[in-house]
């Protein structure tokens, strides 16, 4: 199998070729060329009466019933006739932020439902719309697997009697789910953003608090920036209807040791065109007056705005008709802006200057130089293809980038802060000839955790970023600091402190004894700053408090800080217990089966609202997007009994923890109670992940059992039994989800993928297992 580094060149190449062909397709904007790949057949949804009964059950209540009923020839009336057979709820107003936050989430729903042309019509976007989406939104058709599935229209008909029985088997399972939320009522899904819309009420007038935190000492980590929980990642600054940043957020990052907020841009759109590059520019004004809003304002709560700077962005070929001369190497039909050309560079530069200059409350920048992204021709090693860049050295190249950012960036604004990312510099292997190369008032960034050494079950590994359970930092940024410092540059760790592709569903992994163990050595590593997240991991939760602990008292102990925020939120006789569970928690999670695999490929995401396959898919588990039941990529190198043994740990040990957080919420002081159980909340859901990812690879194993034509007929029996018993626990396991999940609208969302499971989604997942027992019955 491959290990870390190899998958993360497989999924650098795959996301190359994907970015090449969707922009090229983007431009012709004819829904035919939308991106399909190789069209398989969908996936069945033989659970639900037909296509049509699934079509109206996922997108109840999340898509307007006028929108289905247009995009299926049907009325409203008929619509609400085949849901009221399934025994669903009343129909609801659809708020308008369900189509701005949620149209990911609609996509995967009807991925396998609806071909393009009807997709569109339920998502009321427009056929360049969509492209857009596919393309941009953190390359999500990697996400969907690089293959829209050949999906036949739906189109209404009087469903026939057969399927009016099973609408009526449905609606008693409908019914019985629903049984238990029934008198609680269900929180509106993004409630979590009106929440944090609203400043505390401890800090209503007094956005002035998080200075007065911040007195005394210097701080051991100098910053500490995050990105938004709740940010799109498209282009933010454009629409400014949808604040990624209001008061009550940024007091809660503050009150919590945030000093900073992190925003995806692109330079070309920020900045205004220039007499050699005319055509950039378009609505750059819109822009910096919502950039220049939102630094004032996060500058109340002694936060500060940096930019994520990937450039210079490739250009379509034809940008280079007019200007031969600094057209770099080429993919697809992108080129790059060879930064050997002054002009280029030049650019960079001026323009940077310019917006800091517009902007003069932003606190820095920071740059990743061999992204995903094509943009310097040394960025994805090819710059032997560019007749400028060919006798350069790649570190040559991207020091000099990095030079021109620094340039820009300091001529408006000398105190800003130049951060320059380590991440694919020689491929994620040894970079110190980059570190000699760069500018000498910039800061290095680096993945604390990578290169780590770990053994799991048995099986040696490293880690490579996006890990939570392995305690950094490891050789390579230890390595690369040290030679950092010795040039006399500061250091930023970049860490996952909230959560990771480990378990993103939730908004953070009670795992604190992991975090204070990796605040601890990071203050002992003397870096300078932390990144905290990437796109995931922005909630203001407990766990960065450890990070703001640590930042003030670097010679504290890990049960020192451990204890101190544990009586801070469960009270004097409340707090041991937390702490206790923390542990717990911690240990098992040590257990998890980490590779570069396992966290992009595995169902831990999808977690419960993951089917049971009868029959094999013969779908390949995507991107963090679809997990199927592809058993083999979910692994990575470990082999099946060891990966699923190894998650009935982390199950096992979690289950000791959950019982000590329950002993410290029913403990915790009145006035901190509703705080408590939502943390309990958070952690059950983690559980019930982890116990669904070992039901499903038990599954696989069982059902591969049955076809496998050397089994007996006793082995196959007694498999099928088994399979039974495992189906059953996932009814008892989504009914609890479903539950949770209509209690806490944070449960399931993540930024970069919006929700990915909704709570009728658990409902559906007690249909879906229900048939499935009735099959193996048979």
């Amino acid at each position: 199998m491959m290990n870390s580094r190899a998958l993360c060149r497989l999924f650098f190449t795959l996301i190359v070729i994907v970015v090449s062909g969707v922009r090229a397709w983007a431009q012709r904007g004819d829904v035919a060329l939308l991106p399909v790949g190789q069209s398989p057949a969908p996936i069945s949804t033989s659970h639900f009466p037909d296509r049509l009964h699934a079509l109206v059950f996922r997108n109840w209540n999340v898509v307007e019933v006028d929108r289905i009923a247009t995009t299926v020839g049907a009325t409203k009336q008929e619509i609400e006739a085949i849901a009221a057979s399934m025994g669903l709820p009343s129909a609801q107003p659809i708020p308008a932020e369900y189509r701005q936050r949620m149209y990911i989430t609609v996509i995967r729903r009807n991925w396998h439902l609806l071909p393009y042309e009807q997709l569109v019509e339920l998502l009321d976007m427009t056929v360049d719309e969509l492209i857009f989406v596919l393309r941009e939104d953190d390359f999500l058709f990697v996400k969907l697997g690089l293959a829209k599935p050949k999906c036949d229209p739906i189109r209404y008909a009087e469903p026939p009697t057969v399927s009016k029985v099973r609408a009526s088997q449905i609606k008693s399972i409908v019914d019985e789910s629903y049984s238990a939320v029934r008198d609680h009522p269900a929180e509106p899904r993004f409630q979590f953003i009106r929440d944090m819309t609203i400043l505390p009420v401890s800090s209503k007038g007094n956005s002035s608090e998080s200075d007065t935190v911040r007195t005394g000492a210097a701080p051991q980590f100098e910053t500490r920036f995050i990105y938004s929980y709740f940010a799109l990642y498209g282009d933010q600054l454009l629409n400014d209807q949808l604040d990624p940043l209001p008061d009550g957020l940024l007091q809660r990052l503050s009150s919590v040791g945030v000093d900073g907020v992190w925003i995806h841009t692109v330079l070309r759109d920020l900045a205004p065109g220039s007499e050699t590059f005319p055509e950039f520019g378009r609505n750059h004004e819109k822009r910096l007056a919502t950039l220049r809003a939102l630094a004032h304002r996060a500058s109340k709560y002694g936060i500060g705005i940096y930019l994520y700077i990937n450039e210079p962005r490739a250009m379509p070929t034809a940008f280079f008709d007019s200007r031969p001369e600094i057209a770099g190497v080429s993919e697809g039909d992108f080129t790059a802006m060879c930064t050997s050309d002054p002009s280029v560079r030049r650019w960079v530069s001026e323009s940077l200057a310019h917006v800091f200059k517009a902007v003069p409350e932003l606190a820095g920048v920071f740059t990743i130089t061999a992204s995903e992204n094509l943009t310097n021709c040394a960025s994805h090693g090819h710059q032997n293809d560019c007749a400028h860049c060919k006798d350069r050295k790649p570190a040559e190249i991207i020091a000099e980038v990095n030079q021109a950012i620094c340039d820009g960036v300091h001529r408006s604004k000398p105190s800003a802060k130049v951060i320059a990312w380590d991440w694919g510099w020689n491929f994620h292997n040894d970079a110190t000839d980059h570190i000699a190369l760069m500018p000498n008032n910039t800061w290095l960034l680096s993945v604390s955790e990578w290169g780590l050494p770990i053994d799991r079950g048995g099986i040696k590994s490293e880690v490579g970023e996006y890990s939570m359970s392995a305690v950094g930092p490891g050789p390579r940024a230890t390595r690369h600091w040290k030679l950092a410092k010795e040039r006399g540059l500061k250091t930023i760790a970049k860490v996952q402190l909230n959560n990771s592709w480990e378990l993103a569903a939730v908004p953070y992994i009670p795992v604190l004894d992991l975090v204070a163990e990796h605040c601890k050595n990071l203050a002992g590593a003397n870096v300078d700053g932390i990144m905290l997240s990437w796109t995931l991991g922005g909630y203001p939760s407990m766990n960065l408090e450890v990070a703001q602990q640590f930042s003030k008292t670097p010679t504290a102990t890990v049960d020192e800080v451990l204890t101190k925020i544990a009586t801070k939120h469960f009270g004097e006789k409340g707090g041991p217990h937390a702490r206790a569970a923390w542990s717990a928690f911690s240990a098992a999670f040590r257990e998890y089966p980490y590779d570069g695999a396992v966290v992009y490929m595995g169902p831990q995401l999808a977690g419960p609202s993951n089917h049971l396959f009868l029959e094999p898919t013969k779908y390949s588990a995507t991107m963090v997007g679809f997990p199927y039941d592809d058993l083999d990529r979910w692994r990575g190198p470990y082999p099946s009994e060891v990966f699923t043994a190894q998650f009935e740990k982390v199950a096992t040990g979690w289950k000791r923890g959950l019982d000590e957080l329950h002993k410290a919420v029913d403990s915790a002081p009145a006035d901190r109670r509703s705080e408590a159980v939502a943390d309990e909340r958070i952690a059950e859901a983690a559980l019930l992940h982890f116990e669904s990812v070992v039901n499903q690879a038990k599954f696989v194993m069982l059902r591969d059992r049955v076809q496998d034509s050397a089994s007996t007929a006793g082995q196959k029996e007694t498999a099928t039994a088994q399979m039974i018993i495992l189906a059953e626990d996932e009814i008892r396991i989504a009914r609890r989800m479903l539950t949770l999940t209509s209690l806490d609208s944070r449960i399931g969302y993540e930024a970069s993928n919006h929700y990915l499971y909704l709570p009728q989604d658990f409902v559906e997942k007690a249909i879906q297992c229900l048939y499935v027992i009735q099959q193996l019955k048979q």
